[in-house]
């Protein structure tokens, strides 16, 4: 990890490994932090809001899918708002103090942490988006497998473990694959995008991670959408609650596409630069960089604009189709009520129904 083997930096001659490659100062006494502090202040902003409308919302809701999806979304935004918060702070500090990365940092442990923090909190989002975009494809296609087997713990256990692997990948640097250095303009650390040895592999590792994170995604999620189209188009299309179903792949489609948009021209970057082995384009790195970290800010905006209560502020004749559903097959609430199949075949209550006044009898398929 270190180059330096004496107990401080002014004692030694070598240059730490993190600096070898740009070494401060770098003499931009002058840079503006303006456009970090506008990121950090709007995304730090953003987040605490969808965290505090997700919290009430997971508190009223009782519909169990809904409760799983809950989840999932606050754990992205968590990661979102704790990424803008530990990266976002050691930038501005740096712009404001203009402080000495090797008379601060010695042994590249405050180096090390921002790299490994670069890292964590840029896949994680990638990651969580694939595992919501498993969790609805499983709710929507196979919703019976779910609902008698997964318990909400289980969606706490599912953000944990990408939170593991994330952490995982970060650390392999600290383990010799890679290496975690000081970037230009010397504010931040990220891993050594270079075609040389371990190098090359992390940055493989990394733009690979994040983009088979957005490919299992699109793949899911168009099942899922398809599937969603034929339940809501086809004979049975009275028999399955859509609403929350409808809200939920709406919001998931756009946190796809804002993880799409923002973070796959930095990660096919990486790829190309270290499979062509060409030098790396500092200025192009930067760019991307700022698509990315979007993606922190663009997040929580997605829950909190595009929910049915938001959406009929604005349309007040949007309707879902639960009324003209219920009317159609009002016993459905009667059924819903102690309906979904439990073991051995016998019904039990899954996720109630809200009140519809009741006349006939079928049978609901519940998310």
């Amino acid at each position: 990890m270190n180059a330096s083997s004496s107990p401080s930096y002014p004692a030694s001659n070598e240059t730490p490994r993190c600096f070898s490659i740009n070494s401060p100062p770098f003499g931009h006494k002058n840079t503006s932090g303006t456009l970090s502090s506008v990121f950090s202040t709007l995304g730090i902003t953003s987040n605490l809001i969808a965290l505090v409308v997700l919290i009430k919302a997971y508190q009223r809701t009782r519909s169990r899918s809904r409760s799983f999806f809950l989840i999932f979304l606050g754990g992205l935004v968590t990661t979102d708002l704790m990424g803008l918060l530990v990266t976002g702070t050691i930038v501005l500090s740096f712009y404001m103090t203009h402080f000495n990365w090797r008379e601060l940092d010695p042994h590249c442990h405050f180096c090390n942490f921002m790299g490994m923090s670069m890292v964590f909190y840029g896949l994680c989002p990638l990651l969580l988006g694939a595992a919501m975009a498993i969790e609805r494809f499983v709710g929507i296609n196979r919703p019976f497998a779910r609902s008698t087997s997964m318990p909400r713990g289980r969606a706490v256990f599912m953000v944990l473990i990408v939170w593991t692997f994330a952490g995982s990948v970060a650390l392999l640097p600290l383990a010799g694959v890679g290496s975690y250095h000081m970037q230009l303009p010397g504010s931040w650390c990220f891993f050594n995008i270079s075609s040389r040895d371990n190098d090359l592999v992390f940055s493989v590792i990394f733009s690979a991670a994040g983009l088979v994170s957005i490919a299992v995604s699109f793949v899911l999620n168009t099942v899922s959408v398809v599937t969603l189209i034929r339940v809501c188009c086809g004979q049975d299309k009275a028999q399955r609650r859509r609403d929350y179903e409808v809200e939920m792949m709406v919001q998931l489609i756009l946190i796809m596409v804002i993880a799409s948009v923002c973070w796959c021209p930095l990660l096919v970057f990486i790829a190309q630069t270290v499979l062509s082995g060409r030098p790396l384009q500092v200025r192009r790195l930067l760019l991307w960089l700022r698509f990315a970290t979007c993606n922190q800010i663009l997040d929580p905006w997605v829950y909190i604009l595009f929910r049915r209560a938001v959406l009929r502020r604005f349309y007040p004749g949007l309707r879902m189709s639960r009324d003209s559903i219920m009317s159609l097959y009002p016993s459905i609430r009667r059924l819903g009520r102690t309906s979904s199949l439990g073991p051995g075949g016998r019904l039990k209550q899954d996720e109630p129904l809200e009140p519809v006044p009741t006349t006939n009898s079928t049978t609901p398929i519940q998310a």
